[in-house]
């Protein structure tokens, strides 16, 4: 099958399978579609939907965001996750209005000069929020092509430049169809062509797939075990977080020493969120960084 081809069909499949996505829709603009890229980097569409509608209530615009606190967005923020993703996308807002004038720009080295914006997130706002031609490549975007083009089980722990030039290839020469294959590849990957149990009956180019041609070959290189959580720096930090998101203003140290029982570990994880500025000391108390209730 053909480059073009090969998009034809996947874009076929997605027409007729694509979630219903609300940042999908075609009246949603650059602003929401870059918040939405943002949070769901490294965490599961359920539960980015609740936290994407209530972030653009309180923030409809980068303007509105970049008006308030440091505090505020990481209260916001909740329990997405990677809580410094909130202050890289506040960032990002005012980077937006300083430079910008509030308006996501359209071009891709600006969108890349953006603060917390990388490769993938900068091509994703230029292709489904305006329509442009790039390569648009995430963990199941490189899979896909890995398998589909190359024949190979994976595509390897990390982005390369070679995947952006794999992935350019199957890309159709109009820019609109090529941003809605950007969105048909990974759309594809993220629910049939999984990483452990691909649904190759379902998949419109299995037929012409050179990895299903060759029998599914399995992975030759060391298994990716899941991150474990439970009782990590990381659980503590939520922790943490939990209790001075819900305060308002100051949080005594005695309070949070009653979070975890580990002591080192627990001013690990604290010296943690100050270094990475999501937290400040305030004398014997701690506060979320920015908090407009320090006195």
């Amino acid at each position: 099958m053909s480059e073009t081809k090969l998009a034809a069909a996947v874009t076929r499949w997605y027409d007729e399978n694509a979630r219903d996505l609300p940042w999908r829709e075609p009246d949603v603009g650059a602003w929401a579609i870059l918040v939405s890229e943002i949070m769901l980097q490294q965490t599961p569409v359920v539960r980015v939907l609740p936290a994407w509608r209530a972030w653009l209530a309180r923030w409809p615009t980068p303007a509105a965001l970049a008006a308030d606190t440091p505090a505020e967005a990481i209260r916001m923020w909740g329990r997405l996750g990677y809580p410094r993703r909130a202050l890289r996308l506040r960032e990002c807002a005012i980077a937006i209005v300083e430079r910008h004038g509030g308006t996501v720009p359209t071009d891709l080295d600006e969108l890349l000069a953006l603060p917390g914006v990388g490769t993938y997130t900068a091509r994703a706002v230029a292709a489904f929020a305006y329509g442009q031609r790039h390569p648009v490549v995430d963990t199941n975007v490189r899979r896909f092509v890995a398998r589909a083009v190359a024949g190979e089980p994976d595509a390897g722990p990390a982005t390369r430049p070679a995947d952006l030039v794999a992935t350019a290839a199957l890309l159709p020469v109009e820019p609109a169809a090529a941003a809605r294959a950007s969105a048909a590849f990974m759309e594809l990957g993220a629910l049939v062509c999984t990483a452990r149990a691909p649904r190759c009956g379902d998949c419109p180019v299995a037929l012409t797939c050179a990895w299903h041609a060759s029998g599914r070959p399995a992975p030759t290189g060391p298994t990716r075990r899941p991150q474990r959580y439970a009782g990590t720096d990381r659980q503590v930090r939520g922790m943490l977080l939990a209790v001075l998101r819900e305060t308002a203003g100051p949080v005594p140290r005695e309070r949070l020493d009653l979070v975890w029982a580990d002591g080192v570990q627990r001013s690990r994880a604290l010296a943690g969120l100050v270094e990475d500025g999501l937290v400040e000391v305030v004398g014997d108390a701690c506060v979320l960084a920015g908090d407009h209730h320090v006195t």
